[in-house]
């Protein structure tokens, strides 16, 4: 409150003044003579100055200006306690900045933790874990990815029952009409919009393809790029959408021993299922490059090849090309060529290819599968797929 002064007498009452120094009231007393009694004639004695007293200072306090309430000076109320007097200002102490609530400061911290959430989730997605989002969301997402994923519950991990109710709707059969016949293998669903993987020699030579879903709807298809050195071939199907594509793993990361899931159309026998486990790595398969490597002699749907120098199935021919394969012990008949060999979580590990069958003319207790299958590993396929989308390497 900004205080003013004003000279000895100017107020009718000395003690209503906002501010009254304490020497003026006494040069006051001093001065001014008492009032007469007007029931009294003698005068009466003025009141005695102190001549102790100090004298008033020479010049007046300089007026304070409005204090704001966090400035440092501040204006004392009425009577005090500790100063002597009614009012006036003293110095104060600086105000010290309020500290922070601990409650703003976890409110502050809070977009560091989303941060440090998101980042851990990020971590687990880079580390090839897309289970753990899975399990968070509650869904079981199919995702095409170079590292090993879950496309089945943890709990349902190698359930062969499971594996088959979640895959099955990836894999199709595929029939290719030829110039002399017919020939039937599988194929796997990339893209919902019908990108199917198989082998080359199961659409080599053909004149018309059709192709089966799981549900039975069936589709025309077209060969959009082939590659005979790996036997791949690459299809798109007339007027598909809404497929359920398969998830496709990391045959990097397959160990010997693992079980496997074998899922595709031997014989003509839509979605059969067979297991067994992966029974050897980097087995060397010799197949035909040539345009009727589909067709066996004798007829029949057995592909020909090559493995460990000896030819099964018929001959391979002149024209043949080698590459890397699992091996499985998984039955594979005729018709499962271009089908998916599955991991114990639900993710192509690769595309089966080759199997032995005995010869037609063999004894009955030498028919049927020997457990002698193999499939071109699924990091083998991605690695193609650019090719193929361009027309494949025989274009």
């Amino acid at each position: 409150m900004t205080e003013s002064f004003r000279r000895s007498g100017e107020y009718e009452n000395p003690y209503q003044a906002p501010y009254q120094a304490p020497y003026e009231d006494a040069r006051q007393y001093a001065s001014t003579p008492a009032s007469s009694s007007p029931a009294s004639a003698s005068p009466v004695t003025p009141s005695p100055v102190d001549p102790e007293w100090p004298p008033p200072p020479a010049y007046r306090p300089a007026a304070q200006a409005p204090v704001e309430p966090t400035a440092v000076w501040q204006t004392r109320t009425a009577g005090g306690a500790g100063d002597g007097h009614g009012g006036g200002t003293a110095p104060l102490p600086p105000v010290a900045a309020e500290p922070t609530p601990p409650g703003r400061k976890k409110r502050a911290r809070g977009p560091f933790a989303l941060l440090a959430a998101v980042a851990v989730v990020a971590a687990a997605i880079g580390g090839g874990t897309a289970y753990g989002i899975q399990e968070l969301t509650g869904k079981d997402t199919v995702v095409s990815s170079s590292t090993t994923t879950s496309v089945v519950p943890s709990s349902k991990t190698g359930d062969v029952a499971t594996i088959a109710a979640t895959v099955s709707p990836s894999v199709v059969e595929v029939g290719a009409t030829l110039s002399n016949g017919t020939s039937t293998g599988s194929g796997v669903v990339i893209t919902a919009d019908g990108e199917i993987v198989t082998n080359n020699h199961v659409v080599s030579g053909a004149n018309s393809i059709k192709v089966t879903t799981s549900d039975g709807r069936s589709y025309t298809a077209k060969v959009v790029g082939t590659d005979s050195k790996k036997d791949l071939a690459l299809l798109k199907l007339a007027n598909a959408s809404g497929l359920k594509p398969a998830t496709l793993g990391n045959s990097d990361g397959v160990k010997v021993g693992d079980t496997v899931v074998a899922i595709g159309s031997p014989e003509g026998l839509t979605g059969t299922v067979t297991s067994g486990i992966v029974s050897a790595l980097n087995r060397d398969v010799t197949v035909s490059t040539g345009e009727n490597q589909g067709r066996q002699q004798g007829g029949g749907g057995n592909w020909p090849f090559q493995f460990g120098g000896q030819q099964f199935n018929g001959d391979t021919g002149s024209s043949t090309t080698t590459y890397k394969a699992l091996q499985t012990d998984a039955s594979l008949n005729p018709g499962n060529s271009g089908g998916a060999l599955i991991d114990a979580g639900g993710d192509i590990i690769g595309i089966n290819s080759a199997m032995y069958s005995a010869a037609a003319d063999s004894s009955s207790s030498d028919a049927g599968s020997v457990g002698l299958g193999f499939a071109i590993p699924i990091n083998t396929v991605k690695a193609d797929l650019a090719t193929l989308r361009a027309g494949g390497s025989d274009s």
